[in-house]
């Protein structure tokens, strides 16, 4: 389909490279969908913008939640004064929203260029290419993957780590959900595939992947092997230099005990699960299509505790689903209290066009979904700061990472996770060697609050770093993208010339 929109009136200096951002709402999948379209625009000679307004800009969206048209929408009318004072500028959607709305998208916000799907991501130069030739808007939406994303060029979020998908689309058919119809059917890939992925993000100093499906433990369905996903986390712990593998989502009715045996077993895979729930009660969860019950539940989690006694585990709930009862929304509550979350993604439910749950009977009442929305995660928060105070007192290794926290500036603190994915922020104790985004920190945990943990060394005595080939592979993106070098590099430079961070936080006693 082709929408006419007008000329460009200005276009770029000739010899000016032109910019982009990619805008990313909702999961993992859509995170790592956009390290492909990051790096399918740089292939184009595209370059990320710094701060001025980009020339390209890339709307990766998602159709989970009811406000994800609101969210779109209202970011396309922002965005359409500054298109019209820069007529050079394009603006593309992309993502399950897309897909779902199509045709919608051009007509609410006429001046978008481009709208494509999930199964042609590779396509967006050429459509952009082709909407700036034409003058004309592009809308591209396939029914099914062109090619998997796993071919196409990447620019990872961090160097340190990676996405790895091993399956797109999803067979099951929840009644609340909408991305089988956006995303389509179980595509597998083939393991030798994967792990050549994996190696080749480990030979560019990964030393953490995780690996992404919509259920990531279904993995092997296509080509007839039920026990793929475990052979598959086994066969992650034979690569050298990869330190921790993680994976989401799984889904409870496929999770067996040879996955569980595996994540005992293989040293690098970390004792972190993430597991969604969706609700508590068995005639919800049937209403859902949800083919596990409570009970099948509670059982999984404490096989995956018996094998792995601190496996930190996390969940997904739904509040509010048509024809909840007040009876049922105990039955939540209580799987929660018995679950022992360490973290919980809560969700009231929200009416999507096209789903079955959508015509069910029963639909609640906001004010009914909000109240019991806030005693779910009232429960759950102190849940969180529970099992957090269990872990003061504790040694814990913590992959630093380049983002730090609200507060670092005051706090003087780096932020890391550690093995089990909680949330680490920790000091440099004086004369201390600081860590590089990368390195891994040994520290004893000294405070807990709900959502993270403290740990502040009182000497260099109780501090260790030790210096990794991530830690080495975000020095050389530095360097290479003319930043400082982190502390540490110093001792290979001749010169003598601080090469220390300049937002490096370290503490004084």
């Amino acid at each position: 389909m082709s929408v006419t929109i007008p000329a460009p009136e200005s276009i770029l200096p000739e010899g000016t490279q032109r910019t982009y951002q990619v805008r990313t709402f909702g999961c993992q999948m859509n995170v790592h969908d956009s390290e492909r379209l990051s790096g399918l625009l740089e292939n184009a000679g595209l370059v990320e913008a710094q701060g001025a307004q980009a020339d390209v800009v890339v709307f990766n969206t998602c159709a989970v939640r009811e406000n994800a048209d609101n969210k779109l929408y209202g970011n396309l009318g922002q965005l359409a004064p500054v298109k019209e004072q820069n007529p050079g500028m394009q603006i593309a959607v992309g993502g399950c929203l897309a897909q779902k709305d199509r045709e919608t998208i051009l007509k609410k916000a006429p001046w978008v260029d481009v709208v494509f799907g999930t199964h042609n991501v590779g396509s967006l130069p050429t459509l952009l290419e082709r909407a700036r030739h034409n003058n004309e808007a592009q809308l591209e939406i396939l029914e099914s993957l062109d090619v998997f994303p796993s071919t196409l060029p990447t620019k990872r979020d961090a160097v340190y780590s990676g996405w790895v998908s091993i399956s797109v689309g999803c067979n099951n058919t929840c009644t609340f959900c909408i991305v089988p119809s956006l995303r389509g059917k179980e595509r597998d890939r083939r393991p030798g595939d994967i792990l050549s992925e994996i190696q080749a993000l480990v030979d560019d100093g990964a030393i953490e992947v995780t690996l992404l499906g919509q259920n990531v433990n279904s993995y092997g369905v296509e080509f007839g092997d039920r026990g793929a996903f475990a052979k598959l986390l086994r066969a992650c712990g034979d690569i050298q230099g990869l330190e921790r593998v993680r994976f989401t989502s799984p889904h409870p009715a496929a999770f067996t005990d040879d996955v569980i045996d595996a994540m005992a077993e293989t040293p690098n895979v970390m004792p972190q699960l993430h597991m969604p729930l969706q609700s508590g009660s068995d005639k919800v969860l049937k209403d859902m299509r949800r083919s596990y019950r409570s009970t099948k539940f509670l059982g999984i989690l404490d096989k995956v505790r018996d094998r792995i006694p601190h496996a930190a585990i996390s969940t997904d709930i739904i509040v509010g689903f048509p024809g909840e009862t007040e009876e049922d929304f105990q039955a939540t509550l209580d799987v929660v209290e018995k679950s022992r979350f360490a973290t919980a993604f809560t969700f009231q439910y929200s009416k999507r066009p096209g789903t079955p749950a959508a015509e069910l009977p029963d639909q609640l009442p906001k004010s009914v979904v909000q109240e019991r929305y806030e005693r779910l995660t009232a429960l759950q928060d102190r849940i969180s700061a529970e099992e957090n105070a269990k872990q003061v007192g504790r040694r814990v290794e913590v992959m630093v990472t380049a983002h730090q926290g609200r507060k670092a500036s005051e706090t003087h603190r780096l932020s890391g996770r550690s093995c089990d994915q909680r949330l680490v922020h920790f000091s440099v104790p004086a004369g201390a060697e600081p860590p590089r985004p990368g390195d891994l920190v040994t520290v004893a945990i000294t405070e807990a609050a709900p959502f993270h943990l403290v740990a502040d060394p009182d000497s260099a005595a109780d501090y260790s770093v030790r210096r990794s080939r991530a830690g080495d592979a975000w020095d050389r993106s530095q360097a290479g993208s003319c930043g400082v070098p982190s502390a540490g590099a110093a001792r290979e430079a001749k010169a003598a010339v601080s090469l220390g961070m300049p937002v490096l936080p370290v503490r004084s006693n």
